[in-house]
C-alpha cells in the first residue's frame, strides 16, 4: 500500500540496515534446543521362516503385481479403483493439506509487515470548526527464532508432509489388495453358483431316474424321497452364493467410486478364478521395512514427534523479536507529500519465562510422552509386517498342498459316482451309495474351488504384506472442490439463510 509519502533517503537506509543486520546475525547464530532425529534401528531376521516352493528369496517384484494373476478385466478395474476410490480422494487432499501447513510453519521464519491507515474528523457540539487527521504507516516484526521454535515447526510440518505422502501409498496398497480380493471373491463365488446349479440338475436327473424305478417297484419310497431332498439341499446353497456374489460385486463398485450396482452387467460375464504366476520372490525381511507404506508413515510420525519436543523445549527459552513501526500524519491528503509527520521506532522486544507454575516443562513432557508412544506404535507396525508376510507365506505353501489333495480327492469321488450310479441303475447297488457319491462329489468339487480362491488371496496378501502397490503417478495438487468467486461479494438474490 503507498500514501504517496516521500523519505529522506538516509533514514530510510540507516532503519533497514538497523532492522535487518542484527536480525540476520542473530538468525544465523541461533540453535535449537530439543533432540534431533535420528531413525530407530530395529533389529529384524536376516531370512524369512516360511518359505517354500511358492516363495522364493530373491528381491520382491512388486510393481504391477496384480497383473501377474493374467486377468485383464483387474487390471481394467485397478485402474479405474485408483482412479475414482474416495479414499484415494482423501488421502490427496490431506497432502495438500499438509503441504499447506509446511508453508503456514514457515511463514513465522520471515518477518511480517502490516500496513494501515485512518483518517479522522474532529470536532465539538457548538463549534464550526472541525480538523482532519489523516494517517498511514507500517509495522514490522521478526521473531529471531534463537532456540528453533519455529525451524521444529517447520520440521516437524516436513515430516507431516513426508508422512501423509506414504500414506497416499498406503491407501493405495490397501485399495489394490481389496480390489484384487473381492474381484478374485466374484469369480468365485461364480464358478461355485455355476457348479452347484449343474450338480442340483444332475441330482434332478437322479431322482427322475429314482421315481421311474419307484413307479416299476425297483426303488423304494425312502430313495425318492432322500433323491429328492438332496437335490433340494443343493439347490438351497445358491441363494446364499447369489448373496456373496452380489456383494463382493457392490465392494468392487463402492470401490472403484461407483454406485454398488454399477458392475453388475460388466461382471456378469463369467471369467475364470485368476490364477497367479508362482513362485513370488519374497527378498528378506529388512526389504519390508524400506518397502511398506504403513511403516514409513509410523517412521515419520515418530520423527514428527521428536520435533515436536524441540518445540516445546524452546518455549521454556527467552525470546527476542525485532518490531519496527513507520507512521506519518497529516492534516490532508494533499500534504501527505510536504507537509506530514513522520515518526518511527525500532527496537528488540526480550521476553523470558519467569515462572508459569510448570506448565512449560509439563508440555515438554507430554511432547515427550507422545514421542515414546510414536515410537512403541512404530515398533508395532514393523512386527505387524514381518507378521504379514510370514502369515501370507505360509498360507500360499499350504494352500497349494491342501490344492493338490483336494483335486485328488475330486478326481476319486467323481470316479466314484460313475461306479454307483453304473451299479445302482443294474440294482447292483443299493441307492444310498449314489447319495453319498453325490454328496461327496460335491463337497470336494465346491472345496476345491474355494481352494483355488484362497491360493489367489494369499497370493494377493503375500504381495499387500512385502509393500506392492500402486506404483504410477499421481496428483495430489488438484483440488476436488473449485471454489469460485471467493473475493468480496453479496450473497445472489434468493440465496436461503443458514440456521
Amino acid at each position: 500500500m503507498s500514501f504517496g509519502v516521500v523519505l529522506p533517503p538516509r533514514p530510510a537506509r540507516s532503519l533497514l540496515s538497523a532492522f535487518l543486520a542484527p536480525g540476520l546475525a542473530l538468525g544465523l547464530a541461533g540453535c535449537a534446543v530439543g533432540p534431533d532425529y535420528r531413525t530407530p534401528q530395529i533389529d529384524v531376521p536376516g531370512q524369512w521362516s516360511s518359505t517354500g516352493a511358492e516363495t522364493v528369496p530373491a528381491a520382491p517384484q512388486l510393481a504391477d503385481w496384480w497383473q501377474r494373476l493374467r486377468d485383464p478385466a483387474l487390471d481394467r478395474l485397478v485402474e479405474e479403483a485408483v482412479a475414482g476410490n474416495l479414499d484415494v480422494a482423501t488421502a490427496k487432499a490431506k497432502i495438500r493439506e499438509a503441504r499447506a501447513s509446511v508453508r503456514q510453519a514457515g511463514g513465522a521464519l520471515y518477518p511480517s509487515l502490516d500496513g494501515s491507515a485512518s483518517a479522522t474528523r474532529r470536532g465539538t457540539g457548538n463549534s464550526s470548526e472541525a480538523s482532519s487527521q489523516f494517517q498511514g504507516g507500517f509495522d514490522a516484526a521478526w521473531e529471531l527464532d534463537l532456540f528453533g521454535a519455529n525451524r521444529r515447526a517447520v520440521e516437524a510440518a516436513g515430516y507431516g508432509l513426508d508422512a501423509a505422502d506414504e500414506d497416499l501409498r498406503a491407501t493405495l496398497l490397501t485399495l489394490v489388495g481389496d480390489v484384487a480380493s473381492n474381484y478374485v471373491e466374484a469369480r468365485g463365488f461364480q464358478a461355485r453358483i455355476a457348479y452347484a446349479r449343474q450338480t442340483a440338475a444332475s441330482q434332478r436327473e437322479t431322482e427322475a431316474l429314482t421315481r421311474i424305478k419307484f413307479e416299476a417297484g425297483a426303488a423304494s419310497a425312502v430313495d425318492l424321497a432322500n433323491a429328492r431332498g438332496q437335490a433340494s439341499s443343493t439347490e438351497a446353497t445358491i441363494p446364499t452364493l447369489e448373496t456373496a456374489y452380489a456383494e463382493a460385486v457392490h465392494r468392487l463398485s463402492v470401490l472403484t467410486g461407483r454406485p454398488p450396482a454399477a458392475l453388475k452387467a460388466r461382471m456378469a460375464a463369467k471369467e475364470p478364478i485368476p490364477t497367479p504366476a508362482l513362485p513370488v520372490p519374497t527378498g528378506v525381511p529388512a526389504d519390508v521395512l524400506r518397502a511398506r507404506p504403513d511403516v514409513r508413515v509410523a517412521e515419520r510420525q515418530l520423527a514428527q514427534a521428536t520435533a515436536r519436543i524441540g518445540a516445546a523445549e524452546a518455549a521454556r527459552y527467552p525470546n527476542i523479536s525485532l518490531t519496527g513501526s513507520l507512521s506519518t500524519a497529516a492534516a490532508t491528503l494533499g500534504s501527505f507529500a510536504s507537509g506530514s509527520t513522520v515518526s518511527w521506532a525500532f527496537g528488540p522486544t526480550l521476553s523470558v519465562p519467569i515462572f508459569n507454575g510448570g506448565e512449560l516443562a509439563a508440555a515438554v513432557e507430554v511432547a515427550e510422552a507422545q514421542r515414546d508412544q510414536s515410537f512403541i506404535a512404530f515398533r508395532a507396525v514393523v512386527l505387524t509386517a514381518l507378521e504379514d508376510v510370514e502369515n501370507a507365506a505360509v498360507g500360499l505353501t499350504q494352500e497349494r498342498l491342501r490344492h493338490d489333495s483336494l483335486d485328488e480327492s475330486a478326481t476319486a469321488f467323481r470316479e466314484a459316482l460313475r461306479l454307483a450310479r453304473a451299479l445302482y441303475e443294474t440294482g447292483a447297488t443299493d441307492f444310498l451309495d449314489v447319495l453319498d457319491a453325490e454328496r461327496s462329489l460335491y463337497s470336494a468339487e465346491d472345496s476345491l474351488i474355494q481352494s483355488q480362491v484362497a491360493i489367489a488371496t494369499n497370493y494377493i496378501a503375500l504381495n499387500k504384506a512385502l509393500g506392492g502397490g500402486w506404483n504410477g503417478i499421481i496428483d495430489a495438487g488438484q483440488p476436488e472442490v473449485v471454489d469460485v468467486n471467493t473475493g468480496p461479494h453479496f450473497p445472489p438474490a434468493g440465496t436461503p439463510e443458514q440456521p
